[in-house]
Parts: C-alpha cells; sequence; structure tokens
C-alpha cells in the first residue's frame, strides 16, 4: 500500500497546488473533489496529473440517490437529476483514469445537509407549507432508492472503466448524507453486481466503532475499492462534519485495521481525508509533512 493525500486534507491548495505538493513530499497519489477539478478544469487536471506521474486513488463524489423518494413528479425529477449527475460523475473519474467513484449515497429524501427542517419555506419543522412534511422519513425506501441507482449506474460505470465506491457513513450523518451507516450494509447493497464495478470504502472515521468491522472487512475482500484514514475527535466540535483529526489525535486504533485491510487482499491506496477547521488553517506543507509522519507511526502496522 501508498499513502495518498485526500485534496481535501489541505483544502486551501488548488488542485495545482496540491499535485505540486504531493510531488515535493514524494506521495505517488492524489484523491481529488469534483469541484475542485472543475474549478481547475477536467482536462487542465488530467494533465497535470499524468505529467507528475500520479495515480488519481478516488474522485469524490458520486450519490445522492436518495431524492427520488420525494412524492410524485418532485420525486421523478429528483431521481432523473441525480443519475444524470453521476453519469457525468462516472465520465470525469474514466477521464481521470480514478481508481474509483466514491459514493456517498444520500440522506432521507428532501432532507439536506447542515440545513434545518423546515427552513427551506420557513415552516415549523416537520411541516410543509401546505401541510404535507417536505422531507420523508421512510428509511427503508431510501436505502430501495439507492439500490435502483445502483442498477441504472453500475452497468455505465462498468462500460467505462470505472468502479463506483460505496462509503458507509457515521450512524450521526444518516438523516442528511449517507442512509448507509455500516460496511455491512455497503456490501449487501454492492453484491448484485461485479467487483469491478462496485466496491466498498472502509473510512476509518465512520467505522471504527462497529462491533462487525472485522468480521465485513474479510467478507469485503477484493470489493474493498478505497482505505481512507482520518482520527475521530473526542469531543466532537459543534460542526461534527469537521470532527475529523489527524491519525493519532483521537480515539481510534489504526493497526489492526489497517492489518485486516491488508489481509483482505487490499494493495491500493491508502487516502488520508481530513475535514478540520485547524487542519486547513495549517500550513499545507506542514500538514503533509505531519501526515507522513503519522503514517508510518501509527496507521501502518507494527
Amino acid at each position: 500500500m501508498s499513502l495518498s493525500l485526500n485534496q481535501w486534507t489541505t483544502r486551501r491548495w488548488s488542485v495545482a497546488e496540491a499535485v505540486d505538493g504531493c510531488v515535493r513530499h514524494g506521495l505517488e497519489a492524489i484523491g481529488l473533489w469534483r469541484q475542485d477539478v472543475a474549478e481547475q478544469g477536467l482536462a487542465e487536471t488530467v494533465k497535470l496529473v499524468r505529467a507528475a506521474g500520479l495515480r488519481v486513488s478516488s474522485l469524490c463524489r458520486g450519490g445522492f440517490l436518495t431524492a427520488g423518494g420525494l412524492p410524485g413528479e418532485e420525486g421523478r425529477r429528483a431521481f432523473a437529476e441525480a443519475l444524470d449527475d453521476n453519469r457525468r460523475a462516472v465520465d470525469e473519474a474514466a477521464e481521470l483514469g480514478a481508481a474509483c467513484l466514491v459514493m456517498v449515497v444520500g440522506g432521507l429524501p428532501g432532507v439536506r445537509p447542515g440545513e434545518p427542517l423546515g427552513e427551506r419555506s420557513g415552516q415549523a419543522p416537520g411541516e410543509g407549507p401546505a401541510g404535507p412534511s417536505p422531507f420523508s422519513r421512510d428509511l427503508a425506501g431510501a436505502r430501495e432508492r439507492v439500490a435502483e441507482g445502483l442498477a441504472e449506474l453500475a452497468p455505465y460505470a462498468g462500460e467505462r472503466g470505472v468502479r463506483l465506491a460505496l462509503e458507509p457513513l457515521h450512524p450521526m450523518y444518516c438523516p442528511d448524507r449517507a442512509v448507509i451507516s455500516t460496511l455491512g450494509q455497503a456490501l449487501d447493497l454492492s453484491l448484485p453486481f461485479p467487483p469491478q464495478q462496485v466496491g466498498v470504502v472502509v473510512d476509518t472515521f465512520h467505522v471504527w466503532w462497529d462491533p462487525q468491522l472485522f468480521e465485513q472487512i474479510a467478507r469485503a475482500g477484493d470489493r474493498i475499492a478505497s482505505y481512507q484514514v482520518c482520527d475521530y475527535l473526542h469531543p466532537l466540535p459543534a460542526d461534527v462534519l469537521l470532527g475529523r483529526g489527524m491519525m493519532g489525535d483521537g480515539v481510534i486504533d489504526f493497526r489492526p485495521i489497517t492489518r485486516a485491510v491488508q489481509e483482505a487482499g487490499y494493495t491500493g491506496d491508502v487516502e488520508v481525508e481530513i475535514f478540520n477547521a485547524d487542519v486547513w488553517a495549517a500550513d499545507p506543507d506542514e500538514v503533509l509533512a505531519t501526515m507522513k509522519a503519522r503514517y508510518a507511526g501509527v496507521v501502518l502496522p507494527a
């Protein structure tokens, strides 16, 4: 396995700066985000990455397939728009030669990340402007929409040599970001498709707590498409999205997880993905130096 920088760990850097930083620090791979690639330009990003000799360990993100659970025409339109956006993401991943397209599948239909319930129309929480709720509480139905979306997208991705990587997120993100919370759930959704089309992400921040983690990593085997690492801070900040810390600064015991991922047969890149205001404010070169030291001293098995 080899160390990779997820671009948002050094969020102050543009794509070009992050690519240059990887080269200067001796990294062989980079994880990219679609909005930053769009700002740099897809063709220019491809040129930069190839000229630097880097692998693209992942492209983030596709997904958000659950909006199709809204009723009537609104749901049909939302599902069609989500599929169109995911097809574009697949095409971008193919151009970049990304090892996988990370899929954050979406939360409950109508619940938007970071937005209080009812905020859009000024109604009380749970009350729509005309009586019915503007969001759905149907968790099982939302998960069915994810399966339907994968059935549409997996063949498209397979034809273009792109692997969809389902990422389970910590249960606190279930309402607004991902109705898949465990590695086992992600694996169950992946099984109808060839491993080359649909795999899973093992992200330590999201799965470290799972009592079935090691069993599910072994079960995943060649479906592990990405291994992402960062620490789980305690206490979490007010914005729980920013509760990711540098490895060694939180509560996760990384070495057993890394060993299990290796024993499952994973030989891809280990991508450091940190969302943290203090890390983002720090000198990115210092962040990379610390990241390399912690990878060697905390993440890799002794």
